[in-house]
């Protein structure tokens, strides 16, 4: 039988890509979105890796399974780190990629190019029953675009451009950015701890 990991998200873009990133592992890959009554858990800390362990050990000590919990967000220098841990919920309360989206635009509206320097930063938190939480990081440089570019991604890829790549994450193939996003390295930071657990 397949060894259950847990992610602890219910985005099902992000659980697309962790599905992605997991291909060559032996996992079944469960989401909160299949668990009955999964909690909402309250992210208290005040950094992506607290909110990561906090995720991560909630859910495992209901569960009593292995889980990895991510947070993740975009780190904008002129905005002094903004976004940050409020990514998802920078424009209000709902989660709205839109809005949220605009929100960034607003404020980096008179921002010249040089100064527009930014990162994805991603979290990974793994914990299980009888083993100590684990937390690994990944990040992706990039620069914010004066307008939204591509159609493909979620959260703020359609205005972070990658100049390695010369394109905004939502205009890469999801191939693309599975290669080069902050998830992916954090992934690849937390592999060789997976391949220790099992």
């Amino acid at each position: 039988m397949k060894k259950q990991v847990i992610i602890a998200t219910k985005n099902r873009g992000k659980a697309k890509e962790f599905e992605t990133l997991f291909s060559t592992l032996d996992f079944e890959i469960l989401t909160l979105l299949d668990l009955q009554h999964a909690p909402d858990v309250e992210e208290t800390g005040n950094t992506f890796d607290e909110n990561a362990i906090i995720k991560a050990e909630a859910i495992s000590n209901m569960t009593g399974k292995i889980v990895i919990a991510d947070d993740s967000g975009l780190v904008i220098d002129e905005l002094d780190g903004r976004p940050g841990i409020f990514s998802a919920r920078y424009a209000g309360e709902d989660k709205n990629d839109e809005a949220n989206i605009d929100k960034v635009l607003f404020e980096m509206k008179d921002v010249p190019e040089e100064k527009r320097t930014a990162r994805f930063f991603c979290a990974l938190a793994i914990s299980g029953p009888s083993m100590e939480t684990v937390v690994v990081n990944g990040k992706c440089e990039g620069i914010i675009l004066n307008e939204r570019q591509g159609e493909n991604g979620f959260g703020y890829d359609p205005i972070f451009y990658v100049e390695d790549s010369g394109k905004s994450m939502a205009e890469m193939s999801s191939n693309e950015k599975n290669k080069m996003s902050h998830r992916a390295a954090a992934l690849r930071n937390l592999k060789p701890v997976i391949e220790e657990l099992f």
